[in-house]
């Protein structure tokens, strides 16, 4: 095909999609409706069979995969070529609390303006749809799919997705494919897309201590006895120092730097400080970060210990005069390559027990690994080009994010290359209240995801 006949094709493509966008907003719609909340086990099984569904609705055969934990909804449908596309989404979605705070339902499509608002709108069910959006486009204009296409929707990605490296180790044959589709997307506070070639990894742990039988009158055992808020507050000062150094020995040992071809791609990225600041109303970054490219390596680059959260004793109104027994804190490591998290466990229990805290326990709750695409890939290559195609500008490509996901089994397991395509945007307010995309992100996202599916096919 020659480039005037794929320009000819895209811009039929793209003629389709506007004609069937309604229909697919509705789909969308259909989808967010649907509660699937993984950290709470609600609505899970529903949302699984409401996917295979709509697949199957498009023509694709679907099932549904068991695994350890939440199911796996798997697609595919053959086409002209066996070159195969692998589409990763995931149905499940944050909880909505506080829902105070939203401005529209939660699991209520609602439009205002030229935004749609609703749980899981941005994360991730409107990119699961206008993948379809776009195969369906795709299809409709050529008569058949130019290759085969196969989706893999998983349904426990916002708790961590623990059983996805086992179910792909288990169906690795039915996963196979030459490259994958990665679940999100986004354009930058300029409107630029943004192209992710890999993600950092995760191990999330609870310290707990158990310092007596029961809470304790302040003023009978405040100098006699130990108190487990304090405990737990001394151990979590070994963890990190205000130099923002992760003090556990050997946590650095297997954390790579920044390539040379790293530091190109963040240079090239937008200095987006004074956004950051605005949006989260901070006045300053940690270290005395102004922006930079200094500030966006040490954002995905290096690793962090973060508390997410604290329990213990009294927090109602009023005062009670209480020695808590108990205390406990959750914990995220984000890594970066070639940290796992089955190292970092082993090395944290060991630190607390070289401080004297053998009494602060470990629980292990879930964890990822760290995982890069190659950025000179030609399939890297060609989404890029068109993303660029689309959005008429350059793309944003960020060789690693700070967030995680279970991506290394794709590119290890599986040995696809990965690129990301979207419907995001900085205020999308993901895991948040009022969750949102706009329509035009959500019909560049179409087109984007088509072109990858022509040019892949052709290339």
């Amino acid at each position: 095909m020659t480039h005037d006949d794929m320009k000819a094709l895209e811009a039929r493509i793209d003629a389709r999609i506007d004609e069937t966008l309604d229909f697919w907003i509705g789909q969308l719609g259909r989808l967010c409706a649907q509660p699937s909340i993984s950290a709470q086990g609600v609505g899970i099984q529903e949302c699984a069979e409401l996917t295979a569904t709509m697949l199957r609705e498009q023509g694709f055969s679907a099932e549904i995969l068991p695994t350890g934990g939440s199911p796996i909804v798997f697609g595919e449908s053959a086409g002209k070529s066996n070159r195969t596309l692998l589409l990763y989404n995931h149905y499940d979605v944050q909880p909505p609390e506080p829902l105070e705070l939203w401005e529209t339902p939660p699991f209520t499509l609602t439009r205002v303006g030229d935004t749609l608002c609703a749980r899981g709108v941005s994360d991730d069910k409107g990119p699961l749809i206008t993948r379809m959006a776009a195969v369906a486009a795709v299809r409709d204009v050529l008569g058949e799919l130019p290759l085969r296409v196969k989706y893999f929707v998983e349904g426990e990605e916002e708790v961590g997705s623990p059983n996805i490296p086992g179910a792909i180790d288990a169906y690795k044959d039915k996963f196979a494919a030459d490259g994958c589709i990665w679940e999100f997307g986004s354009v930058d506070y300029s409107g630029r897309p943004e192209q992710t070639l890999g993600m950092r990894g995760l191990c999330y742990v609870e310290l707990s201590v158990e310092t007596a039988a029961m809470d304790c009158h302040s003023g009978l055992g405040g100098s006699l006895i130990p108190n487990a808020a304090w405990r737990l507050v001394w151990a979590l000062n070994t963890i990190k120092g205000p130099d923002e150094r992760i003090r556990i020995p050997g946590f650095y040992d297997n954390a790579l730097p920044a390539t040379a071809r790293d530091m190109e791609y963040l240079a090239k990225q937008p200095d987006d400080a004074a956004d950051l600041l605005e949006t989260y109303g901070l006045k300053g970054f940690l270290l005395g970060k102004s922006g930079g490219v200094e500030l966006r390596r040490m954002a995905v680059f290096e690793p962090s210990a973060t508390i997410n959260g604290l329990d213990s004793g009294y927090q109602g109104p009023g005062a009670k005069t209480v020695l808590p027994a108990r205390a406990s804190a959750k914990i995220d490591f984000r890594l970066v390559p070639d940290q796992t998290p089955e190292e970092i466990v082993p090395l944290l229990r060991a630190h607390l027990d070289a401080e004297g805290f053998e009494d602060v326990a470990v629980r292990y709750v879930a964890g990822v690994k760290p995982a890069r695409t190659d950025p000179d890939d030609p399939f890297v290559q060609l989404s890029i080009q068109a993303a660029e195609d689309v959005y008429g500008l350059e793309p944003i490509v960020a060789p690693l994010i700070g967030g995680s996901g279970p991506l290394h089994p794709f590119i290890h397991v599986l040995g696809v290359p990965v690129v990301t395509s979207g419907c995001g945007y900085p205020h999308s307010r993901v895991h948040a209240p009022n969750e949102n995309i706009r329509i035009p992100d959500f019909i560049n996202g179409i087109r984007h995801t088509a072109r990858i599916i022509t040019r892949f096919a052709a290339m």
